[in-house]
């Protein structure tokens, strides 16, 4: 079950008024809304739309031209990059980034360290806090490989696996940080027919059991669809639909801009 905002409460994620812009080009125009703590929110819309501008600005790869970004009521804004990670936000990438000659498991592990306590010194002592954290590391990791049905190939390297095996190890590493939010950009690009039912399956799995709250970018529309509870659509960089999914895909501005025709929506 998704955790329910109680009375009062502010969402994990305030996007506010974001907007981005690369020259002449509006990638972003005053894009407004609020991902709640336990929910699974699915942005979509055409190429071209901003939903990976968005992204980069969460990641502090971009600094919005206006607006504001709060996280667990923070300004994200104010943060460097490095420090996204340790706040609370993990994200898996279009492009696989993962380190191809380490074993499935290296790779896990790899995504705790941005969460762990010691400095260069504490590392180079070995001191007590540091060994816990890489104990607490490995039990997490072996953790994320069961519940990824990583454990058969654990000690393989990455490189070896198949591409949707690939994008589960990615997957597990974006976890090992023991993230608030999660960034799923395209987790189902490249996936069979197959492979995406049992995405839409993990990604509930990962939102009930670890108390995740998710925020993915998605075109296969029907995981979007079926998996989240709130959909906001973006075209040319503004937000053109907001609501649930059954609200989304009746939209008449979103069918004009993503999808066509009512008939076209509706077979989605």
């Amino acid at each position: 079950m998704s955790a329910a905002l109680g009375e009062g409460e502010a969402p994990l994620l305030r996007v506010r008024e974001v907007s981005v812009r690369f020259g002449g080009i509006v990638a972003l125009h005053q894009l407004s809304f609020d991902v709640d703590a336990g929910s699974i929110v699915g942005l979509i819309g055409p190429n071209g739309a901003g939903k990976t501008t968005l992204f980069n600005c969460l990641s502090r790869l971009y600094d919005p031209s206006g607006g504001e970004i709060l996280f667990t009521g923070r300004s994200l804004l104010e943060l460097p990059p490095h420090a996204i990670a340790a706040l609370g936000i993990g994200r898996t990438f279009q492009n696989l980034a993962l380190f191809r000659s380490l074993s499935v498991f290296e790779n896990v592990m790899l995504g705790g360290h941005c969460g762990a306590h010691g400095g260069f010194f504490a590392h180079a002592l070995r001191l007590a806090r540091t060994r816990r954290d890489e104990e607490d590391a490995a039990k997490r990791a072996r953790s994320l490989v069961d519940l990824l049905q990583l454990g058969k190939v654990a000690r393989e390297p990455v490189s070896a696996l198949p591409f949707g095996m690939q994008k589960r190890v990615e997957l597990a590493r974006a976890l090992a940080s023991s993230p608030k939010l999660l960034l799923l950009d395209e987790p189902a690009s490249g996936l069979n027919h197959e492979e995406v039912g049992a995405l839409v399956a993990l990604i509930r799995e990962i939102r009930d059991r670890l108390g995740v709250t998710v925020l993915l970018v998605e075109h296969h529309m029907s995981l979007v669809m079926s998996v989240s509870d709130k959909v906001v659509a973006l075209d040319f960089g503004r937000k053109i639909a907001e609501g649930t999914p059954a609200q989304v895909r009746d939209d008449p501005e979103l069918i004009r801009a993503y999808l066509g025709t009512a008939q076209t929506a509706r077979a989605h």
